[in-house]
């Protein structure tokens, strides 16, 4: 197999490197640093198998497994990690094994030869179906077999149109396969409704003006558009920029 090692700490990298290659001869091994590393590496290298550390940096070993949602037969997945608290969510997450560190060599040829047995495509359609619960750096999209990722801090407003959300900022904009109402629920804190089909990043917000029939519009930093205000919303926006 194509096995992609994901970890932060470089020791712990060169353990499991040193395991496979004693106990598993003849796998392919790659090695990321952190989470984003690890998503380009997938896309490109494209693995049979993560094995994943789930503190990390930038971003942590949860949300990449979010992100490997989107790709195409995507790999089998194998948390590792000092933590065990996180073990529950990542069997939610769908992962083919959980192993603690320090990492028996027993326990780690188990988990390889689970996820030598378990076909691609029912690892990737049966985490298609895993709960997002947790709290997301970033928003991705899948494009021509690409993830896409863009940092949610960045993002100025969020827009509906049919049954996507397009995410806008100052020169670029993302298609994202998802429902306003769910990113809203998730990012309640970062963005505020001001319509039915629009949230807004609230520190992006720079002031409201009103057209000349009198609707109320919301002005975007760094962007020229002029959003508007639904009625039902105004008390309540005005009432959060005071």
């Amino acid at each position: 197999m194509k096995i992609l090692i994901v970890d932060d700490e470089a020791l712990a990298r060169s353990r499991l490197r040193d395991l496979i290659g004693e106990d598993h001869p003849g796998h392919e091994l790659a090695e990321a640093a952190n989470g984003l590393e690890a998503l380009a590496l997938i896309e490109s290298g494209r693995p049979d198998l993560v094995l994943l550390d789930i503190r990390m940096p930038e971003m942590d070993g949860l949300e990449v497994a979010r992100h490997m949602c989107r790709i195409d037969n995507a790999p089998a997945l194998v948390f590792t990690t000092a933590y065990q608290d996180h073990a529950l969510e990542a069997f939610e997450k769908n992962a083919v094994d959980y192993l603690v560190k320090p990492i028996r060599r027993e326990r780690l040829g188990q988990a390889i030869h689970k996820a030598s047995r378990l076909h691609q495509s029912q690892v990737a359609a049966h985490r298609a179906a895993a709960p997002e619960e947790n709290r997301r750096r970033h928003l991705s999209a899948s494009s021509h077999g690409r993830i896409l990722l863009k940092a949610v801090d960045e993002i100025a407003y969020l827009k509906a149109e049919q049954k996507y959300v397009t995410a806008c900022w100052p020169g670029g904009e993302l298609l994202l396969d998802e429902s306003l109402k769910s990113l809203e629920t998730e990012f309640a804190d970062r963005f505020v409704r001001i319509h039915r089909n629009t949230l807004v990043a609230i520190e992006c917000i720079t002031g409201l003006e009103k057209d000349p029939e009198g609707n109320s519009l919301v002005l975007v930093r760094d962007m020229p558009v002029r959003l508007p205000v639904s009625r039902r919303h105004v008390a309540a926006l005005k009432k959060l920029l005071k």
